[in-house]
């Protein structure tokens, strides 16, 4: 480093200045500072406590991986398989053109009855 009245010239830096006495050192301390720039506003320490919020709890579980291969298995209380037997039965009914006949040809009265 120069003394107050010498003037130490640099090649290759702005203004002839010279802040270290070894090149390599400037070099290093300046790709450290860019290294702090990008790193800017990361969390270093990973063992923070985080508080989870409403929406990371949806995207957590909405973008979570299904296996489709799985079996799911549905367990019905007396009641709910009772409604679904009477579903079933409903549905699987035998329809004959008997029965659509009486449906569609049936009495149909609009007078109160007594």
């Amino acid at each position: 480093m120069a003394d107050l009245g010498e003037e130490n010239k640099v090649s290759g830096v702005f203004g002839g200045v010279q802040f270290g006495d070894n090149e390599q050192n400037q070099t290093v301390n300046t790709n450290t500072d860019i290294e702090n720039i990008e790193n800017a506003g990361t969390i270093r320490n990973t063992n923070l406590p985080v508080k989870t919020g409403f929406w990371n709890k949806f995207k957590s579980f909405w973008l979570q991986d299904i296996d489709w291969n799985k079996e799911i298995k549905v367990e019905l209380t007396p009641y709910q398989q009772k409604v679904e037997d009477e579903i079933n039965e409903f549905l699987h009914q035998e329809i004959t053109w008997e029965k659509v006949h009486d449906f569609l040809f049936q009495e149909i009265s609009f007078r109160r009855k007594d």
